[in-house]
């Protein structure tokens, strides 16, 4: 359901390696005992299939998207069917009812989630009404190394995600899966990461956790809070941040001004959570390529160190500049 202070419908967004257990997971939501009425939005190909309209299967409903990937030729589609289900909740004249709590999608061959979770961000009618809870990406753990190894796509699915799901671990090494998970920590520092056979997960853990909006603070865990680095050659990885002293918010500004024009088109994903001098709120920040968002949260507990900790992950990144020019925000 939705958090007690966001009354919008959340979305969880479901991608992954082909071959890695999407749909055993689709399959294993759907049928859990959870007490939850899911839509779910499904992209296909092919031109046989069910496009625009509301199938009903037990307590789900089905929207299926057909003839393209839903992260480009068919974007338009996606904004148009989360308006269909929006006037199908609200019983709008001429739309059938549909009464459900939240919204599942599954990007089939999704090579780049971005443009799916920038939906969420650009469209005023979708914003207002959706949340978008989380990405979700299942790694299948016997051939992720090969995939990583040979294509972007692997990589961009591992740097968008809010949880990982380290699938098949039944099939490979207690070593294996240790190296593959500091891979992918490597890579993604913010992700939390889950073993799983058969795509089996509490369903807590994926749904409803709020990770991607951050409307409450970023549950960091420890390895998070440690500047790991490990030797690797992908091209996607991510760079933490951690400052205790306030920052400058025009500092700041600026910072986020030329980091966007000179690393906005390989930056992937940042978020955190900002100590600003004068300021007794913290302020969440988080963005997608060059599109991103700031607002003050909740104030700081007085059992707390107010602290800016956030993370940058992307291809190609100069690690040493942007530590400079983050260093330069401190407030004098």
């Amino acid at each position: 359901m939705s958090t007690l202070n966001d009354p919008r419908i959340p979305v969880t967004v479901l991608t992954g390696f082909l071959g890695a257990g999407k749909t055993t997971l689709l399959n294993h939501v759907l049928t859990a005992d959870h007490g939850q009425k899911i839509a779910v939005i499904v992209n296909e190909f092919g031109e046989v299939g069910i496009d625009n309209q509301l199938v009903v299967g037990a307590d789900e409903e089905i929207f299926e998207m057909n003839n393209g990937c839903i992260c480009c030729t068919v974007r338009g589609d996606l904004i148009r069917i989360l308006a269909d289900l929006k006037d199908a909740k609200l019983g709008k004249s001429g739309r059938r009812a549909a009464d459900f709590d939240r919204v599942l999608i599954e990007t089939t061959g999704l090579a780049d989630p971005a443009p799916v979770a920038q939906t969420f961000f650009v469209d005023d009618e979708v914003a207002n009404f959706y949340n978008l809870d989380a990405i979700v990406t299942v790694v299948d753990a016997k051939h992720a190394g090969q995939h990583l190894d040979e294509g972007h796509e692997a990589q961009e699915q591992v740097a968008f995600a809010d949880v990982l799901l380290l699938n098949k671990t039944d099939l490979v090494s207690e070593e294996e899966l240790t190296q593959l998970e500091e891979r992918l920590h490597a890579m993604n520092q913010a992700a939390k990461i889950y073993r799983t056979q058969q795509s089996e997960i509490e369903i807590n853990r994926i749904l409803g956790i709020n990770a991607f909006d951050l409307d409450k603070k970023l549950e960091i865990e420890p390895g998070f809070l440690e500047e790991e680095h490990h030797d690797h050659d992908d091209e996607v990885f991510s760079v933490f941040f951690r400052e205790t002293r306030p920052l400058d918010l025009k500092k700041l500004e600026r910072f986020i001004n030329e980091w966007l024009i000179e690393h906005g088109v390989d930056t992937f994903r940042y978020k955190g959570v900002l100590n600003i001098k004068g300021s007794k709120k913290r302020v969440v920040f988080q963005g997608i390529h060059m599109l991103f968002g700031a607002y003050p949260d909740r104030d700081w507990k007085p059992n707390e160190v107010p602290t800016s900790e956030f993370v940058v992950i992307g291809r190609n990144l100069d690690e040493e500049w942007f530590r400079k020019q983050f260093a330069a925000c401190v407030a004098d």
